[in-house]
């Protein structure tokens, strides 16, 4: 998708809901675009074939489903620390969020533990005995309440089990948050 375009959604959704972060604003984006063609057929890849989730991304950009999308993901810039720690030294850490950053006194977190709207993990090459990796994500309800959302998983057949703990998260409040812990066995 062009810039042009999702910065022009993402200028409309922050219109409709000023309190928003960017990444509640991202993760409204990508939970909510379609994986179907305006014609209701799969999204084609650049041989005219249907393309895989690495080639759709998160599927077409749906502004009048991302102005509403029910949950979000949201995360703060300082969420990013640990994720950096695990990456940088503390000066480098330092220079890129603008202050000072002791790696040493931060817990550092792996990629697959960020609160983003989608999973990655990566597995050991020699993975004999399958340990499960226990993701956390927490949700933000930005709907109407009451109400219930159920998990679903969509990957491709690949010999990995994935389980989603709670199955479904119950909102009685405006702005409440709940995790789910997705492990990939």
């Amino acid at each position: 998708m062009s810039t042009p375009l999702l910065s022009g959604v993402a200028a409309f959704i922050k219109s409709k809901h000023p309190d928003w972060s960017p990444a509640a604003i991202k993760s409204a984006i990508m939970t909510t675009a379609d994986v179907i063609d305006r014609s209701g057929n799969p999204i084609l890849n650049e041989q005219h074939t249907p393309a895989n989730f690495f080639a759709t991304g998160a599927g077409h950009v749906n502004p009048t489903k991302a102005v509403d999308p029910g949950l979000v993901y949201d995360i703060s810039p300082g969420d990013y620390i640990g994720y950096l720690c695990s990456l940088y030294t503390s000066k480098q850490v330092s220079m890129i969020a603008r202050r000072p950053v002791n790696c040493s006194a931060v817990k550092v977190i792996p990629e697959h533990l960020l609160n983003y709207p989608s999973i990655s993990a990566m597995f050991p090459q020699t993975w004999n005995s399958p340990a499960p990796i226990v993701v956390k994500r927490t949700l933000k309800n930005v709907g109407e309440v009451p109400s219930v959302y159920y998990a679903g998983v969509d990957m491709p057949d690949s010999g990995l089990t994935v389980g989603v703990f709670p199955r479904g998260l119950e909102f009685t409040e405006a702005h409440q948050e709940e995790a789910l812990r997705p492990n990939v066995y």
